[in-house]
Protein backbone atom coordinates (compact mmCIF):
# COMPACT_ATOMS: atom_id res chain seq x y z
CA UNK A 1 0.00 0.00 0.00
CA UNK A 2 0.93 3.44 -0.89
CA UNK A 3 0.68 6.73 1.32
CA UNK A 4 -2.01 8.73 -0.14
CA UNK A 5 -3.44 12.27 0.51
CA UNK A 6 -6.72 12.46 -0.48
CA UNK A 7 -8.50 15.82 -1.89
CA UNK A 8 -11.53 16.61 -3.43
CA UNK A 9 -13.08 19.74 -2.36
CA UNK A 10 -15.91 20.22 -5.45
CA UNK A 11 -19.57 20.28 -4.07
CA UNK A 12 -21.63 17.76 -5.98
CA UNK A 13 -25.34 18.93 -7.00
CA UNK A 14 -26.90 15.84 -8.34
CA UNK A 15 -30.54 14.43 -9.36
CA UNK A 16 -33.15 15.70 -11.70
CA UNK A 17 -33.26 19.73 -12.48
CA UNK A 18 -30.01 20.35 -10.71
CA UNK A 19 -29.21 22.69 -13.00
CA UNK A 20 -31.93 25.06 -11.44
CA UNK A 21 -29.09 25.70 -8.54
CA UNK A 22 -26.74 27.16 -10.78
CA UNK A 23 -27.06 30.94 -10.69
CA UNK A 24 -27.12 30.45 -6.38
CA UNK A 25 -23.80 28.05 -6.65
CA UNK A 26 -22.32 31.07 -8.82
CA UNK A 27 -23.32 33.85 -5.95
CA UNK A 28 -22.37 31.63 -3.22
CA UNK A 29 -18.53 31.41 -5.13
CA UNK A 30 -18.20 35.17 -5.42
CA UNK A 31 -19.51 35.26 -9.33
CA UNK A 32 -20.71 38.57 -10.26
CA UNK A 33 -19.03 38.63 -14.11
CA UNK A 34 -19.42 35.02 -15.47
CA UNK A 35 -17.86 33.65 -18.75
CA UNK A 36 -20.53 30.93 -19.60
CA UNK A 37 -18.23 28.70 -22.00
CA UNK A 38 -20.18 25.71 -23.86
CA UNK A 39 -19.12 23.27 -26.67
CA UNK A 40 -21.09 23.44 -30.19
CA UNK A 41 -24.83 23.48 -30.73
CA UNK A 42 -26.16 20.89 -28.53
CA UNK A 43 -26.25 22.98 -25.30
CA UNK A 44 -28.21 25.86 -27.14
CA UNK A 45 -30.87 23.40 -29.35
CA UNK A 46 -31.42 21.61 -25.53
CA UNK A 47 -32.18 25.15 -24.23
CA UNK A 48 -29.80 24.49 -21.15
CA UNK A 49 -28.12 27.25 -22.32
CA UNK A 50 -30.49 29.64 -22.48
CA UNK A 51 -31.95 28.44 -19.04
CA UNK A 52 -28.22 29.01 -17.57
CA UNK A 53 -28.49 32.76 -18.87
CA UNK A 54 -31.87 33.28 -17.88
CA UNK A 55 -30.85 32.15 -14.45
CA UNK A 56 -27.86 34.32 -14.08
CA UNK A 57 -29.77 37.59 -15.56
CA UNK A 58 -32.37 36.52 -12.42
CA UNK A 59 -29.98 36.49 -9.86
CA UNK A 60 -28.27 39.71 -10.92
CA UNK A 61 -25.35 38.18 -12.61
CA UNK A 62 -23.95 39.94 -15.64
CA UNK A 63 -22.37 37.24 -18.21
CA UNK A 64 -20.35 36.87 -21.47
CA UNK A 65 -21.20 34.14 -23.62
CA UNK A 66 -17.94 31.90 -25.39
CA UNK A 67 -19.01 28.83 -27.64
CA UNK A 68 -17.25 26.76 -30.12
CA UNK A 69 -15.29 24.28 -28.09
CA UNK A 70 -14.53 21.09 -29.93
CA UNK A 71 -13.30 17.64 -28.87
CA UNK A 72 -9.69 17.90 -27.83
CA UNK A 73 -9.98 21.50 -26.65
CA UNK A 74 -7.65 23.72 -28.39
CA UNK A 75 -5.06 25.85 -27.28
CA UNK A 76 -6.42 28.58 -29.61
CA UNK A 77 -9.26 29.00 -28.15
CA UNK A 78 -8.11 28.95 -24.86
CA UNK A 79 -5.82 32.20 -25.53
CA UNK A 80 -9.56 33.58 -26.37
CA UNK A 81 -11.14 33.08 -23.59
CA UNK A 82 -7.97 34.67 -21.66
CA UNK A 83 -8.23 37.66 -24.12
CA UNK A 84 -12.00 37.96 -23.28
CA UNK A 85 -11.80 37.42 -19.48
CA UNK A 86 -9.12 40.25 -18.96
CA UNK A 87 -10.81 42.71 -21.68
CA UNK A 88 -14.02 42.03 -19.37
CA UNK A 89 -12.60 41.30 -15.44
CA UNK A 90 -14.22 38.28 -15.55
CA UNK A 91 -14.27 37.03 -12.04
CA UNK A 92 -16.10 33.62 -12.35
CA UNK A 93 -16.37 30.85 -15.06
CA UNK A 94 -19.34 28.16 -15.51
CA UNK A 95 -18.73 25.64 -18.30
CA UNK A 96 -21.77 23.88 -19.73
CA UNK A 97 -20.70 21.06 -21.50
CA UNK A 98 -18.48 17.78 -20.97
CA UNK A 99 -14.84 17.17 -20.50
CA UNK A 100 -13.66 19.54 -23.48
CA UNK A 101 -15.57 22.44 -21.96
CA UNK A 102 -14.22 22.12 -18.47
CA UNK A 103 -10.91 21.56 -19.67
CA UNK A 104 -10.80 24.63 -21.85
CA UNK A 105 -12.49 26.55 -19.32
CA UNK A 106 -9.72 25.35 -16.43
CA UNK A 107 -6.89 26.46 -18.92
CA UNK A 108 -8.53 29.60 -19.28
CA UNK A 109 -8.92 30.06 -15.95
CA UNK A 110 -4.90 29.79 -15.60
CA UNK A 111 -4.25 31.71 -18.41
CA UNK A 112 -6.23 34.91 -17.14
CA UNK A 113 -4.36 34.74 -13.60
CA UNK A 114 -1.08 34.09 -15.46
CA UNK A 115 1.58 36.95 -17.37
CA UNK A 116 3.39 34.27 -19.47
CA UNK A 117 1.97 32.05 -21.92
CA UNK A 118 -0.39 29.48 -20.52
CA UNK A 119 1.02 26.74 -22.32
CA UNK A 120 4.43 26.95 -20.23
CA UNK A 121 2.06 24.99 -17.59
CA UNK A 122 1.97 22.00 -19.99
CA UNK A 123 5.45 22.64 -21.26
CA UNK A 124 6.57 22.52 -17.76
CA UNK A 125 8.28 25.87 -17.75
CA UNK A 126 6.10 27.45 -15.20
CA UNK A 127 3.80 26.63 -12.01
CA UNK A 128 0.57 28.42 -11.52
CA UNK A 129 -0.08 30.34 -8.56
CA UNK A 130 -3.27 31.03 -9.51
CA UNK A 131 -6.69 30.48 -11.18
CA UNK A 132 -10.42 32.30 -11.75
CA UNK A 133 -12.90 30.04 -9.85
CA UNK A 134 -14.62 27.59 -12.04
CA UNK A 135 -18.22 25.51 -11.70
CA UNK A 136 -19.28 23.02 -13.97
CA UNK A 137 -22.92 22.05 -15.57
CA UNK A 138 -22.28 18.32 -16.77
CA UNK A 139 -23.80 16.61 -20.08
CA UNK A 140 -21.01 14.46 -20.82
CA UNK A 141 -20.19 11.71 -18.30
CA UNK A 142 -16.64 10.88 -19.65
CA UNK A 143 -13.86 12.81 -18.32
CA UNK A 144 -14.56 12.99 -14.92
CA UNK A 145 -13.11 16.52 -15.15
CA UNK A 146 -15.70 18.09 -12.78
CA UNK A 147 -14.01 16.97 -9.84
CA UNK A 148 -10.39 15.90 -11.00
CA UNK A 149 -7.21 18.11 -10.90
CA UNK A 150 -6.57 17.50 -14.61
CA UNK A 151 -6.84 19.37 -17.75
CA UNK A 152 -5.65 18.15 -21.15
CA UNK A 153 -5.12 20.60 -24.03
CA UNK A 154 -4.20 20.46 -27.52
CA UNK A 155 -1.52 22.59 -29.15
CA UNK A 156 -2.81 23.77 -32.69
CA UNK A 157 0.84 23.89 -33.99
CA UNK A 158 2.44 20.32 -33.84
CA UNK A 159 -0.61 18.90 -32.89
CA UNK A 160 0.47 18.30 -29.01
CA UNK A 161 -1.66 16.92 -26.76
CA UNK A 162 -1.16 16.86 -23.25
CA UNK A 163 -2.02 17.01 -19.72
CA UNK A 164 -1.69 19.41 -16.84
CA UNK A 165 -2.80 18.52 -12.87
CA UNK A 166 -2.89 21.06 -10.19
CA UNK A 167 -5.64 21.61 -7.34
CA UNK A 168 -5.98 24.99 -8.53
CA UNK A 169 -8.34 24.25 -11.04
CA UNK A 170 -10.42 21.92 -9.65
CA UNK A 171 -14.06 23.30 -10.28
CA UNK A 172 -16.22 25.23 -6.97
CA UNK A 173 -19.28 23.09 -7.83
CA UNK A 174 -20.51 20.49 -10.46
CA UNK A 175 -24.41 20.17 -11.29
CA UNK A 176 -24.66 17.11 -12.46
CA UNK A 177 -28.70 15.92 -13.80
CA UNK A 178 -28.75 12.44 -15.50
CA UNK A 179 -31.57 13.37 -17.63
CA UNK A 180 -29.08 15.70 -19.61
CA UNK A 181 -27.37 12.37 -20.81
CA UNK A 182 -30.99 10.82 -22.83
CA UNK A 183 -30.23 12.17 -26.26
CA UNK A 184 -26.55 11.51 -26.37
CA UNK A 185 -25.96 9.46 -29.38
CA UNK A 186 -25.01 5.61 -28.94
CA UNK A 187 -21.10 6.30 -30.10
CA UNK A 188 -20.79 9.50 -27.55
CA UNK A 189 -22.12 7.22 -24.65
CA UNK A 190 -19.89 4.54 -25.26
CA UNK A 191 -17.07 6.55 -26.14
CA UNK A 192 -17.81 8.37 -22.59
CA UNK A 193 -18.32 4.89 -20.63
CA UNK A 194 -14.81 3.47 -21.73
CA UNK A 195 -13.18 7.09 -20.78
CA UNK A 196 -15.09 6.32 -17.50
CA UNK A 197 -13.67 2.45 -17.01
CA UNK A 198 -9.83 3.51 -18.39
CA UNK A 199 -9.79 6.18 -15.60
CA UNK A 200 -9.83 3.55 -12.85
CA UNK A 201 -8.10 0.87 -15.00
CA UNK A 202 -5.32 2.87 -15.13
CA UNK A 203 -5.37 3.23 -11.69
CA UNK A 204 -6.33 -0.34 -10.84
CA UNK A 205 -3.17 -1.77 -12.79
CA UNK A 206 -0.45 -1.18 -10.81
CA UNK A 207 2.67 -1.69 -8.48
CA UNK A 208 0.63 -1.50 -5.44
CA UNK A 209 -1.68 -4.33 -4.85
CA UNK A 210 -2.57 -4.53 -1.47
CA UNK A 211 -5.25 -1.95 -1.22
CA UNK A 212 -8.13 -4.39 -0.69
CA UNK A 213 -10.98 -1.77 -0.18
CA UNK A 214 -9.42 0.44 -3.14
CA UNK A 215 -9.35 -2.39 -5.53
CA UNK A 216 -12.83 -3.56 -4.35
CA UNK A 217 -14.04 -0.06 -5.30
CA UNK A 218 -12.59 0.18 -8.45
CA UNK A 219 -13.96 -3.02 -9.35
CA UNK A 220 -17.80 -2.40 -8.43
CA UNK A 221 -17.29 1.10 -10.01
CA UNK A 222 -16.20 -1.05 -13.57
CA UNK A 223 -19.34 -3.28 -13.14
CA UNK A 224 -21.54 -1.27 -12.74
CA UNK A 225 -20.53 1.18 -15.80
CA UNK A 226 -19.82 -2.19 -18.17
CA UNK A 227 -23.62 -3.51 -17.31
CA UNK A 228 -25.58 0.28 -17.02
CA UNK A 229 -23.62 1.06 -20.66
CA UNK A 230 -25.55 -1.99 -22.00
CA UNK A 231 -28.81 -1.18 -20.75
CA UNK A 232 -28.79 2.43 -21.86
CA UNK A 233 -27.61 1.11 -25.15
CA UNK A 234 -31.14 -1.05 -25.08
CA UNK A 235 -32.98 2.11 -23.42
CA UNK A 236 -31.53 5.65 -23.60
CA UNK A 237 -34.17 7.06 -20.97
CA UNK A 238 -32.79 4.95 -18.44
CA UNK A 239 -32.62 7.06 -15.68
CA UNK A 240 -31.01 4.63 -13.10
CA UNK A 241 -28.49 3.67 -15.28
CA UNK A 242 -27.50 6.85 -16.88
CA UNK A 243 -27.12 8.26 -12.90
CA UNK A 244 -24.69 5.28 -12.07
CA UNK A 245 -22.94 6.10 -15.19
CA UNK A 246 -22.65 10.00 -14.22
CA UNK A 247 -21.84 9.55 -11.05
CA UNK A 248 -19.33 6.88 -11.55
CA UNK A 249 -17.49 9.27 -14.63
CA UNK A 250 -16.87 11.34 -11.61
CA UNK A 251 -15.53 8.93 -9.02
CA UNK A 252 -13.16 7.59 -11.71
CA UNK A 253 -11.55 10.53 -12.16
CA UNK A 254 -11.75 12.13 -8.37
CA UNK A 255 -8.46 10.34 -6.97
CA UNK A 256 -10.66 7.93 -4.81
CA UNK A 257 -9.97 5.13 -6.66
CA UNK A 258 -6.17 6.03 -6.49
CA UNK A 259 -6.57 5.79 -2.76
CA UNK A 260 -3.40 3.81 -1.56
CA UNK A 261 -2.28 2.99 -5.00
CA UNK A 262 -0.07 4.77 -8.25
CA UNK A 263 -1.42 5.39 -11.28
CA UNK A 264 -0.21 4.33 -14.32
CA UNK A 265 -2.14 6.37 -17.54
CA UNK A 266 0.44 4.84 -20.10
CA UNK A 267 -2.50 4.26 -22.44
CA UNK A 268 -4.01 7.97 -21.88
CA UNK A 269 -0.49 9.04 -22.65
CA UNK A 270 -0.67 6.82 -25.64
CA UNK A 271 -4.06 7.67 -26.82
CA UNK A 272 -3.29 11.60 -26.38
CA UNK A 273 -0.85 11.31 -29.62
CA UNK A 274 -3.55 9.42 -31.43
CA UNK A 275 -6.53 11.99 -30.85
CA UNK A 276 -4.01 14.57 -31.64
CA UNK A 277 -2.57 13.42 -35.31
CA UNK A 278 -5.94 11.96 -36.11
CA UNK A 279 -8.57 13.62 -34.33
CA UNK A 280 -10.14 10.82 -32.85
CA UNK A 281 -12.59 10.42 -29.99
CA UNK A 282 -10.84 10.26 -26.98
CA UNK A 283 -12.80 6.77 -25.89
CA UNK A 284 -12.58 4.91 -28.93
CA UNK A 285 -8.96 5.70 -28.72
CA UNK A 286 -8.52 4.20 -25.43
CA UNK A 287 -10.71 1.42 -26.51
CA UNK A 288 -8.26 1.10 -29.65
CA UNK A 289 -5.09 1.19 -27.17
CA UNK A 290 -5.45 -0.90 -24.36
CA UNK A 291 -5.69 -4.55 -25.53
CA UNK A 292 -2.49 -3.69 -27.20
CA UNK A 293 -0.94 -2.35 -23.60
CA UNK A 294 -2.66 -5.18 -21.98
CA UNK A 295 -0.72 -7.91 -24.35
CA UNK A 296 2.18 -6.20 -23.58
CA UNK A 297 1.92 -6.11 -19.97
CA UNK A 298 0.22 -9.38 -19.14
CA UNK A 299 3.15 -11.90 -19.08
CA UNK A 300 4.83 -9.91 -16.34
CA UNK A 301 1.62 -8.87 -14.32
CA UNK A 302 -0.59 -12.33 -14.70
CA UNK A 303 -1.74 -12.05 -11.15
CA UNK A 304 -3.53 -8.52 -11.50
CA UNK A 305 -4.87 -9.36 -14.78
CA UNK A 306 -6.18 -12.62 -13.48
CA UNK A 307 -7.81 -10.57 -11.10
CA UNK A 308 -9.55 -8.33 -13.69
CA UNK A 309 -10.46 -11.01 -15.42
CA UNK A 310 -12.30 -12.81 -12.68
CA UNK A 311 -13.44 -9.94 -10.41
CA UNK A 312 -14.52 -7.56 -13.30
CA UNK A 313 -15.25 -9.26 -16.28
CA UNK A 314 -16.82 -12.43 -14.32
CA UNK A 315 -14.60 -15.23 -15.84
CA UNK A 316 -14.09 -18.40 -14.58
CA UNK A 317 -10.22 -18.52 -12.65
CA UNK A 318 -8.22 -21.42 -14.33
CA UNK A 319 -5.86 -22.30 -12.06
CA UNK A 320 -3.87 -24.66 -13.62
CA UNK A 321 -3.10 -21.73 -16.41
CA UNK A 322 -3.61 -18.15 -14.86
CA UNK A 323 -2.13 -16.96 -18.64
CA UNK A 324 -5.06 -18.70 -20.10
CA UNK A 325 -7.61 -16.58 -17.36
CA UNK A 326 -5.86 -13.25 -17.68
CA UNK A 327 -6.24 -13.73 -21.59
CA UNK A 328 -9.79 -14.75 -21.30
CA UNK A 329 -10.36 -11.21 -19.49
CA UNK A 330 -8.66 -8.99 -21.92
CA UNK A 331 -10.51 -10.83 -24.61
CA UNK A 332 -14.32 -10.48 -22.89
CA UNK A 333 -13.35 -7.07 -22.37
CA UNK A 334 -12.59 -6.59 -26.18
CA UNK A 335 -16.20 -8.10 -26.79
CA UNK A 336 -17.89 -5.40 -24.37
CA UNK A 337 -16.14 -2.99 -26.26
CA UNK A 338 -17.42 -4.76 -29.57
CA UNK A 339 -20.92 -4.87 -28.14
CA UNK A 340 -21.03 -1.28 -27.18
CA UNK A 341 -19.72 -0.05 -30.56
CA UNK A 342 -16.02 0.64 -30.19
CA UNK A 343 -13.41 -0.24 -32.04
CA UNK A 344 -10.61 -2.58 -30.41
CA UNK A 345 -7.72 -1.51 -32.60
CA UNK A 346 -6.09 1.09 -34.45
CA UNK A 347 -6.53 0.28 -37.70
CA UNK A 348 -10.38 -0.76 -36.87
CA UNK A 349 -11.04 2.73 -35.68
CA UNK A 350 -9.10 4.47 -38.39
CA UNK A 351 -10.81 2.07 -40.98
CA UNK A 352 -7.64 1.70 -42.74
CA UNK A 353 -4.09 0.01 -41.82
CA UNK A 354 -2.03 2.38 -39.94
CA UNK A 355 1.23 2.78 -41.02
CA UNK A 356 4.71 2.07 -39.82
CA UNK A 357 5.92 5.61 -40.50
CA UNK A 358 2.54 6.60 -38.28
CA UNK A 359 3.44 4.63 -35.33
CA UNK A 360 7.35 5.98 -35.59
CA UNK A 361 5.39 9.49 -35.73
CA UNK A 362 3.14 8.42 -32.75
CA UNK A 363 6.08 7.24 -30.51
CA UNK A 364 8.18 9.82 -31.18
CA UNK A 365 6.12 12.23 -30.14
CA UNK A 366 4.92 10.77 -26.86
CA UNK A 367 8.22 10.01 -26.06
CA UNK A 368 8.95 13.87 -26.85
CA UNK A 369 12.18 12.43 -28.83
CA UNK A 370 12.91 9.53 -27.02
CA UNK A 371 13.51 11.62 -23.58
CA UNK A 372 10.66 10.95 -21.25
CA UNK A 373 9.36 7.50 -20.13
CA UNK A 374 5.67 7.43 -19.54
CA UNK A 375 3.72 5.01 -17.15
CA UNK A 376 4.48 3.76 -13.50
CA UNK A 377 3.45 -0.30 -13.93
CA UNK A 378 6.45 -0.57 -16.26
CA UNK A 379 8.18 2.51 -17.35
CA UNK A 380 7.66 2.54 -21.11
CA UNK A 381 10.32 4.27 -23.44
CA UNK A 382 9.80 4.77 -26.80
CA UNK A 383 11.05 1.58 -28.47
CA UNK A 384 8.27 0.24 -25.62
CA UNK A 385 5.90 2.60 -27.47
CA UNK A 386 6.63 1.32 -30.72
CA UNK A 387 5.77 -2.64 -29.36
CA UNK A 388 2.70 -1.50 -27.89
CA UNK A 389 1.22 0.46 -30.75
CA UNK A 390 1.96 -2.51 -32.99
CA UNK A 391 -0.09 -5.07 -30.72
CA UNK A 392 -2.34 -2.52 -30.74
CA UNK A 393 -2.74 -1.99 -34.52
Amino acid sequence: MKDFNYYSPTQVVFGSQSEDKAADLVKKHGGTKVLVHYGGGSAKKSGLLDKMLRLLDEKGISHIEFGGVVPNPLLSMVYEGIDICRKENVDFILAVGGGSVIDSSKAIAYGTCYDGDVWDFWDGKATPKAALPIGAVLTIPAAGSEMSDSCVITKDKGLLKRGFNSDLCRCRFAIMNPERTFTLPPYQTAAGATDIMMHTMERYFCRHQDMTLTDSIAEALLRTVRDCTLDVMRNPEDYRARAQIMWAGSLSHNNLTECGLEKDFATHRLEHELSALFGVTHGAGLAATWPGWARYMMPRHTSRFVQFAVNVMGVTNDFSSPIQTAEKGITAFEHFLHDIGMPITISEMLGREITDDEIELLSEKCSRGGTITIGSLERLGKKEMIEIYNLAK
